[in-house]
């Protein structure tokens, strides 16, 4: 809504506009009553319709209308005009903070002037119960009298603090919820930042960016993207002040250190006491030197004091040893190296140089690389299929990669020359997982075993003490080994199937010495621990861990020297985003790795525009089951993969598991009543679909229901052992379960009748179907690029599959002639790299068409900078 000079709202006159301020449209007008100039504040009409806008707007009203206070913009009233609430308040004369700034640095004294009356005015509002969570230069109003005002409490939320009464604090009936990230990047807090609820101690982190960039001339927290401005308001501290403005007292900067604390516990209690810390600083007087004399001995026993004086200072050095805190590296910097917008996973090495990293989803990897600094990504070209990066040989002239099928028991190793060449075979042996030497030998483990072979991949031999150890404790070493710069150690994942935990190894070249250096969840060590990777010096071992359902980076101290405290590991990034593959510069000094923002979107391929269609309004969901009836659906929020059910059209919501617990393959009962679902680590439970307490009925992973609703498939994995099993059939009237015969190597299975399954291959190469009653199987249909994911159509008329490969697609059997068709080529489709599952998701809808969860989110290459003790 535009007004023009002389309209009258109510009795007051539009004289000029004077620009937009928050959500509205801000004008000057006359109060003839009082003979005054005011400003008013009006929501367009077209907004106003918005329940949030207007509710914000009448939240700004009610918390601006309840602080009555100098430094805080003074609200007389609040009216509607044509149906557009508009906001009556003080007419200010003068610009705002932003403005002073543009215009140059400002004076220490003018900087600590301003800084003590924005303090006054927030503990003002704080003692009302009231945050402000957007507190900016842009927000802060200088008059032409030197005095600052607060202003816009648009994003204002209310708060029941100990000062906050009954009679004295206005209340808001609707506040934001957590979850929702509200605030302007540059000036949030690490809360902020991940959707927390935010107290008074937000307001405290914005206002020591604000002084910071008062002192500074510089923003606290600046990167090119907003990415990466939230990243380093989670992971970086600003440069030192001193560094930018020399002279600044260090309690000055000490009192902005503290307002930008990353925990919020460590800041000023209040607004309050970060006031009087100011005013004490202003103050003309100066602080007591501390300077002390002490009276001459008299005794001409000078030996004896000196003696005792060094006991003293001895006792006071260890004393102040014990009691400092441990160095420990911390992240500098992070930026974003690509910006091609393609789905990235798999691996990642560098030289210093360039970057190679995979790119395509699980099952259809490309590889690609990019400068070190940035710029155009280029692919690195092969006729290998799926190739997976796996290490880079010394002098950067060849790659080690891996080929097999999307969900391999065992890969192929290959040399792929750079930056073009024909890539050579390496031995005859499969693995899984592998990593280089220095020399060019490779290390390698399969079937819960290390070997080295040498350079061409020949005489592998076995890592006998290493192999015996993990045999001995009770763990399965993992596909993720990597040998360090030196080539003197070797760090190894491993499954504790005592206590289902992660564990990292330790081990010298030659596999001896073999100790778990880190186990998962015990002591200071994070949960899901994985993929360990050395730094150039070998004194750090950098691993990855989960944390609220993303992946952050940690390092733990390999060195120990004489009287040095022994560390626990150290989280180096913290959100927001989620790292998966690394690798550390040759220099030391940067980590590169791939990070995710992770968003889906549940699309639906309409078989008669050819194109995949948001399904269920495009939420962000992953795994879709139905009922029989397509009334009902069950699905995993993504990424944080809890449980949840809704009518087919997104009605009657409810929340079906919580965190920690994380939720793969829900399948519902035929009959609609319950599902059967299995949790991130192998269990398979039910639960009713009016929710309760999930039951658990095996340590395998779920997998199908029986058409009569009366048994559940259960994969071959034994979460208890790691094992493979033969496949398994829950009875859910009586809780037994039966092996299917001949079945040990398959996986996957779906009923495709009452007594019949189909599986696949370990190798996911082959489906094979199984007769039950007959005790047969028989193969179905094979592929040598691998089935990626498959599922039964709701009716059961159908087999879908999806194969992997160069140029991925579904097809679709028809059980009852087993006549095959394609469906739709995946060839280009981003979908989603799920972190619990991978990309094994393939879901159909009611009317038998085709689910896939569509990555909208954000993965590209990082640099971050580290800065080690």
């Amino acid at each position: 809504m535009s007004l023009t000079c002389g309209t009258k709202l109510g009795p007051y006159e539009i004289i000029a506009p004077l620009g937009a301020g928050g959500m509205g449209e801000v004008y000057r007008a006359r109060d003839p009553q009082l003979g005054r100039d005011v400003a008013i504040k009006v929501l367009p009409a077209f907004l106003s319709r918005d329940p949030d806008r207007l509710r914000r707007f009448e939240q700004e009203a009610r918390a601006a209308a309840a602080l009555n206070h100098p430094n805080i913009l003074a609200v007389y009233q609040m009216g509607t005009y044509e149906g557009a609430p508009y906001l009556v308040s003080e007419l200010l004369e003068g610009s705002t903070l932003r403005d002073q700034l543009l215009r140059g640095l400002l004076p220490v004294r003018k900087a600590v002037d301003y800084a003590i009356q924005i303090a006054h005015g927030l503990a003002a509002a704080h003692e009302k119960g009231i945050v402000h969570r957007d507190l900016k230069p842009e927000n802060l109003f200088l008059t032409k009298d030197g005095r600052i005002k607060i202003l816009d409490f648009g994003l204002a939320k209310l708060i029941h603090g100990p000062e906050a009464s009954e009679s004295s604090s206005p209340t808001l009936t609707e506040g934001t919820e957590p979850g929702v990230t509200l605030g302007t990047v540059g000036y949030m807090s690490p809360e902020q930042v991940r959707g927390k609820v935010a107290d008074n101690r937000a307001d405290l982190f914005a206002f020591g960016a604000i002084l910071y960039e008062m002192l500074t001339g510089k923003r606290a927290f600046h990167k090119p993207t907003s990415a990466e401005t939230m990243s380093a308001i989670l992971n970086e501290d600003p440069s030192a002040i001193s560094q930018l403005t020399p002279g600044i007292s260090p309690a000055l900067q000490k009192v902005v250190q503290r307002c930008l604390e990353k925990n919020p516990e460590q800041r000023f209690h209040s607004a309050s006491d970060l006031a009087f810390a100011l005013e004490a600083l202003s103050d003309t007087g100066s602080a007591p030197s501390g300077a002390f004399t002490v009276a001459k001995s008299r005794t001409s026993s000078a030996w004896v004091i000196a003696a005792a004086g060094l006991v003293i200072a001895l006792a006071v050095g260890l004393g102040i040893w014990l009691t400092r805190p441990p160095a420990v590296p911390s992240v500098e910097s992070v930026v974003q190296v690509t910006n091609d917008g393609i789905l990235k996973s798999g691996g990642l090495e560098t030289d210093g140089s360039r970057i190679y990293f995979n790119e395509g989803p699980s099952g259809s990897f490309s590889i690609a690389q990019v400068s070190v600094h940035g710029g155009q990504t280029g692919a690195v070209t092969t006729n290998l299929v799926s190739p997976q990066v796996a290490g880079l040989t010394a002098d950067g002239s060849s790659l080690l990669v891996l080929t097999g099928a999307p969900l391999p028991t065992h890969v192929t190793m290959w040399s792929l020359p750079l930056p073009v060449g024909e890539p050579r075979r390496l031995g005859d042996a499969d693995g899984i997982g592998a990593s280089l030497f220095p020399d060019g030998r490779i290390l390698y483990a399969l079937n819960s075993t290390g070997y080295i072979a040498e350079r061409d991949g020949s005489n592998p031999r076995k890592l006998e003490e290493a192999t015996e150890f993990a045999t001995e404790h009770g763990l399965l070493l993992d596909a993720m080994p990597n040998v360090s710069a030196d080539g003197k150690q070797v760090a190894l994942g491993a499954f504790d199937s005592s206590t289902h935990s992660k564990v990292i190894l330790q081990a010298a070249s030659d596999g001896t010495g073999d100790h778990p250096i880190l186990r998962g969840a015990q002591g200071n060590s994070p949960t899901n621990i994985c993929c360990p990777r050395w730094t150039h010096d070998g004194k750090y071992l950098l691993f990855r861990a989960e944390t609220e359902r993303r992946w952050d980076i940690w390092a733990f101290s390999i060195e120990k020297r004489l009287l040095e405290k022994s560390l626990p590991p150290v989280r180096l990034t913290n959100g927001p985003v989620s790292y998966s593959s690394f690798a550390a510069s040759p220099d030391g000094k940067q980590i590169f790795a791939v990070g995710a923002q992770r968003r889906g979107e549940l699309v639906r391929y309409d078989s008669r525009t050819r194109e995949f269609v948001p399904f269920l309004g495009g939420i962000s969901a992953y795994d879709p089951t139905f009922s029989r009836d397509g009334k009902w659906v069950d699905y995993l929020s993504y990424p944080e993969h809890t449980l949840w059910r809704s009518r087919a059209d997104g009605s009657d919501r409810l929340q079906l598991t919580y965190p920690p617990m994380a939720v793969i393959l829900p399948r519902i009962s035929p009959d609609g009543s319950r599902v059967a679902f299995s949790s991130w680590g192998g269990a398979s439970y039910l639960v009713g679909m009016e929710g309760g307490t999930p039951k658990k009925v095996a340590d395998t992973l779920t997998s199908s229901w029986s058409p009569d609703g009366s048994l559940v498939a259960l994969d071959s994995y034994d979460a208890s052992s790691g094992a493979r099993h033969p496949l398994g059939i829950l009875d859910v009237r009586t809780g037994n379960i039966s092996t299917v015969p001949d079945s040990q190597d398959m996986n996957g299975p779906w009923f495709a009748g009452q007594d019949t399954l189909i599986a696949t291959t370990n190798d996911s190469t082959k489906f094979v179907i199984f007769d039950i009653k007959a005790r047969k199987r028989s193969d179905l249909i094979a592929n040598p690029n691998g089935f990626l994911n498959w599922i039964m159509s709701p009716d059961g008329k159908y087999f879908f599959y999806q194969t992997g490969g160069n140029d991925p697609k579904i097809f679709r059997m028809r059980l009852a002639d087993r006549a095959v068709e394609e469906v739709a080529s995946l060839k280009g489709f981003r979908a989603v790299d799920d972190p619990y599952q991978g990309n094994t998701q393939l879901n159909v809808a009611p009317d038998n068409s085709a689910l896939l969860t569509r990555d909208i989110g954000t993965e590209e290459v990082y640099a971050i900078s580290v800065k080690w003790p």
